[in-house]
Order: structure tokens, then sequence, then C-alpha cells
């Protein structure tokens, strides 16, 4: 048991990350980089969900496309998922019950805060890009 509350304070703080700020009047958007809002809108949802989860929702700290490493791997995610009909976005919602490995729950909890700021649209391509590791 105490193995598994400092796992998740330890993921609960691995989690915690410093968002950068732009300084007040400048911009710091290139060419190629749009405001997140409009990167949404411009990029496919795979492209969205690759670049969340390697990025701003920390998933690969717990998640790699073919190992388990904290949690399960993407593969796996994807497979159990789509074997078993169930909703990745309402999970991470906070939602719906774990199917993939219930004991790992209490770890996916603390990011929770994370996945459940973000919009309908970036939870759609998150599980975009989990499904498409089910190929």
């Amino acid at each position: 048991m105490k193995k598994a509350v400092f796992l998740a304070a330890v993921m609960a703080f691995a989690s915690c990350k410093k968002e950068s700020q732009e300084p007040f009047g400048k911009s710091t958007e290139s060419t190629t980089t749009s405001a997140e809002g409009e990167s949404a809108k411009a990029k496919t949802p795979l492209d969205l969900g690759k670049e969340i989860f390697e990025g701003r929702g920390n998933c690969t700290s717990c998640h790699q496309p073919d190992q388990k490493v904290i949690g399960p791997s993407i593969k796996e995610i994807a497979k159990i998922y789509k074997d078993k009909k169930g909703d990745i976005t309402t999970f991470l919602k906070g939602n719906a019950d774990p199917i993939v490995d219930p004991s790992q729950f209490a770890v996916m909890q603390t990011n929770f805060a994370i996945t459940k700021e973000m919009s309908d649209e970036e939870l759609i391509a998150i599980e975009a890009y989990i499904y498409s590791y089910s190929k």
C-alpha cells in the first residue's frame, strides 16, 4: 500500500509541468507554429493527439508504444478498448471505470487533473492517436 501511495505521489509531482509565459505584447509564434486554439483547427486529429500525448498531456511518462512502463503500452490500450468497445474519452474525463489495468488506476487518477481540463476535440485527438496503434 505504501508503494502505491508513493508511486501516486511521484506521478503527481512528475505530471506537474510549469507552463511557459509569453512576454507581454510579444508573440513567440513562428510562421510554422500557431496559437494553441488555431493549432487544434489546423492539424489532423492524429497529429494533434500525438502532440498532446507526447507534450502537455505528459502521457509518455507512463505509456510507451510497445512496452509497459508504469502504465500499459499504447498498443495494449488500443487493442483492449477496441475489443471491449470502450470509450477512451469518457475514461479520460474521469467518467468511466478502467478496463485495461485497474491495478494502475490510482496512478492514472493523478493525470485526470490534466485530461479533465482538455476540450472534447483534444480528447478525441488523443483517442485517435491511441487507436492509430491498433493497426
